[in-house]
Formats: C-alpha cells, sequence, structure tokens
C-alpha cells in the first residue's frame, strides 16, 4: 500500500440549517465558519485519491466546523457517478479533461466566482492557458484547462471561450506528467519518450490504463519514435486510433509490458518491487516509490510533458446553508494549507503563493524553484524522500509547467478510443 491514507464513507445525510451567521479567517488555520448550524453539515465528495486524503479532511473539518464524507474513486468511476448519480454526491473532485462529459449533463451548477475569495491569485495557466513569455505550455493538444473553465451565464452548459463570472470547477492542484523509471536498474539517464518502446526494456514497462491518458502516453512515444505525426493528439482521428492501436498490439506481442496499471498504489507496487523498471507514472507515486526506500527518477523528457490539472465542481442539488459551506470548502482548499500539502507530494498548488505560506522557505525552493536542498525533504506523511543537495526532477515549477506538450483529454471520437483500447487491452 502506498503513504496516501484513503477512505472510503458509506453515504450519510445532509441536515439543514440556517444561513452561515459569519466567518472569519485564522492566520494558522484558514477560514472559520461561526454557526450553531454549521456543525450539523455533511458534505459528500467524491473524487479520485488525489486528494480524497483522511489529513486533507481532518484539517478542513478542524478549519470549517463541518463534516466532509470523501470516495476515493478511479478515474472512469468518479467521471461515471458524477454524470449518472447527481444526488450521490455534493462535491465532485474531477479533472478538467473529464469537464466535455460531465458539464452537459448538467449535473453541476456553475460557479459564482465573485464568491471566491482568492480566485486572482489562481495561476493563469488555468485562466487564460499562459504562464510566463517564452513558455511552451500547448493549449492545442488536448483538453487544456482554459477551454473548458468558464460558462457563458449561470444556467448554462456551454464552455465559454474567454473569462467570465462563471466556472465549472475552481482548481486546486495540477502537474506536468511523465515517465517514471528505476535508475539502479535501468543504469543510465531516460530522456525520451521512445525509450518505453526500447527493446532494451522488453517485459519491464508499463503504460497507464486509462484509455484517455494511456492513448496520449502512446502517442507521445510514437511521436518521438517517428512512427507518426498527429495533427491533435488529444482529438485523434478514426484512421490515427487504428493505427496506434495496431502498434500497441505488436508491441504488446512481441511482450515489451509487464503489466498495465489503473491506480496510484499499482503504479507504486510495480515500481518498487523492480518488476517495472520505466512506466506512465504521477510525480505523487515516485515520491512514494522514494519514501520506501528506493531511488526513482521523474524524468524531464526532451519532447515536454503530458499535463493535466484537477478541480472542484458544486452539485446541481446543493442549495441554501449546504451550497454556502461548499463554497466555503472551495475557499479552503485555495487558502493555503492543502496547497502546501500536496506540493510536498509533488503536486503544484492552483493558487502558489498562498501554499507558500504553510511550507518552509527551503521546501518552496526545492518544490517550486528547483533549487537543491539545503535540508532533507519529507512528505506530507512524514517520511524522508529527498536527502540534502537533491534537486527536484525537471527543475522548477517554470521549467515544468513551461513545458508543456499536451493535456489529458476528451476526444471528439472517445467511444471508437475506448473500443480500441479495449482491443489493445485484451490483445
Amino acid at each position: 500500500m502506498s503513504n496516501i491514507t484513503r477512505r472510503k464513507f458509506v453515504q450519510g445525510g445532509l441536515a439543514a440549517g440556517t444561513a452561515i451567521a459569519a466567518a472569519s479567517c485564522s492566520p494558522n488555520r484558514g477560514p472559520t465558519l461561526i454557526t450553531n448550524q454549521i456543525k450539523d453539515v455533511t458534505l459528500r465528495l467524491i473524487g479520485t485519491g488525489a486528494a480524497q486524503i483522511n489529513d486533507i479532511r481532518v484539517q478542513a473539518e478542524k478549519d470549517l466546523g463541518f463534516k466532509l464524507k470523501m470516495r476515493a474513486l478511479s478515474t472512469a468511476e468518479n467521471v461515471q457517478i458524477a454524470i449518472t448519480q447527481p444526488k450521490q454526491y455534493d462535491i465532485f473532485d474531477g479533472e478538467y479533461f473529464s469537464l466535455p462529459l460531465v458539464v452537459p449533463s448538467g449535473n453541476l451548477q456553475a460557479i459564482d466566482i465573485k464568491r471566491i475569495k482568492d480566485f486572482d491569485k489562481i495561476t493563469p495557466i488555468f485562466t487564460t492557458g499562459t504562464l510566463y513569455s517564452g513558455a511552451k505550455v500547448n493549449t492545442s493538444q488536448g483538453t487544456a484547462p482554459r477551454k473548458v473553465v468558464f460558462l457563458k451565464g449561470k444556467d448554462s452548459t456551454e464552455f465559454a471561450s474567454s473569462p467570465t463570472d462563471w466556472a465549472t470547477m475552481i482548481p486546486f492542484q495540477y502537474n506536468a506528467d511523465t515517465l517514471g523509471y528505476r535508475p539502479d536498474l535501468v543504469n543510465r539517464k531516460i530522456e525520451s519518450w521512445a525509450e518505453l518502446f526500447n527493446p532494451e526494456f522488453k517485459g519491464k514497462t508499463s503504460l497507464l490504463d486509462i484509455p484517455s491518458i494511456g492513448i496520449m502516453d502512446a502517442a507521445m512515444v510514437m511521436e518521438s519514435q517517428g512512427v507518426m505525426k498527429f495533427g491533435d493528439k488529444g482529438n485523434m482521428t478514426r484512421e490515427e486510433l487504428d493505427k496506434v492501436t495496431q502498434i500497441l498490439i505488436e508491441q504488446k506481442q512481441a511482450g515489451q509490458f509487464r503489466a498495465f496499471w489503473k491506480t496510484f498504489d499499482e503504479s507504486v507496487n510495480f515500481m518498487s518491487s523492480g518488476e517495472v523498471v520505466l512506466q506512465s507514472m504521477w510525480s505523487p507515486a515516485v515520491t512514494a516509490v522514494k519514501a520506501r526506500g528506493y531511488k526513482c527518477t521523474y524524468a524531464p523528457l526532451k519532447e515536454g510533458y503530458r499535463g493535466w490539472g484537477g478541480g472542484l465542481g458544486l452539485s446541481k442539488n446543493l442549495s441554501g446553508i449546504q451550497l454556502d459551506a461548499a463554497y466555503e470548502y472551495l475557499n479552503w482548499m485555495l487558502n493555503g494549507w492543502a496547497g502546501g500539502f500536496l506540493s510536498r507530494q509533488g503536486y503544484y498548488s492552483a493558487a502558489p503563493e498562498n501554499a507558500r505560506k504553510f511550507m518552509k522557505p527551503e521546501e518552496w525552493d526545492f518544490w517550486y524553484e528547483g533549487k537543491p536542498a539545503v535540508i532533507d525533504m519529507i512528505d506530507p506523511f512524514g517520511k524522508k524522500i529527498e536527502s540534502v543537495g537533491a534537486v527536484r526532477d525537471g527543475g522548477s515549477f517554470m521549467e515544468r509547467m513551461g513545458n508543456v506538450a499536451c493535456w489529458n483529454s476528451f476526444m471528439q471520437e472517445q467511444v471508437y478510443l475506448v473500443y480500441k483500447w479495449t482491443e489493445f487491452i485484451v490483445a
């Protein structure tokens, strides 16, 4: 098991109450609600294991004064429930690439950004698609968050091409994904996506078995090999999907892959055991492998990273004090405590300057500035993951997020994609 504590809760009922009486801000713990009714509120969250973490729940309940029930789901389960079972959740913690599926269902209500205290502190990669002058942030490949972050109006299910007062979700974390590898078992630097199909690692590689994401990792590999060129890796044609699938099946039948993983824990276990030496990976999974005492590198590949962003959306069924409490939770997630916590796993906070307030200067320098560690780096669960002198793989925030080649995506041929991906997995 990984060090990330995940807890599934039984669905609970919501207690009715009166309006929130007042709100104050503690310099150490963020916003605290003051009301004799707020303690009766319970909010139900669904999401992946990235933020459905017991430590976050405990701190939020302490700061906010109401209860949270979190369900950690796979990406597919999370999206399915968001679309088909709107009464089963109050807050949807999902990735932006899922919104072209979720928003048309009408199950999320538009978020009034005027009620989000630190909306102006959100990094512009979400709101305008920019980061800094000269940054290679490719917003044309895949579902870049800025394409789906705003709605045309309060009651609209159409995405706006420019900023409005209504948001689909409020971002709180994001990252630039790449390949992870065991340097002690590979014995050299990995610098290209093409290495995933290198026969040198036959039987010791793995792909992420989430169709929408795994297909893009495969496309990065094939493009870097020069065997394919895509108009948009995040929105492939049927012909492109056919060819990608054919190549993947050939690689599988040749014995290139050891296995495929769906969950965070699986990826950590594969890498820790040494069964896999090179694979699709998430930054916190690399952190978890290191916390177990194994060397693991998150490769800064020359072709760039695959970007993704996660946020929080509000169920259409929320109203009254429950809705007010949900807005308080959204504000709390940007306040800094959660951002600092997630940053120690390798994620980035959507409001980085707030997260900085809850990090040691040495931690900020390591995780965001790309500077050598001057103290041992400790993960959020108290385990040492980097020693003095270590430098974060890929360097600084600007270097990593400034080199995003494509974004996790929903494709127009999504049904066909899933069909072809299944054909590959069962081949």
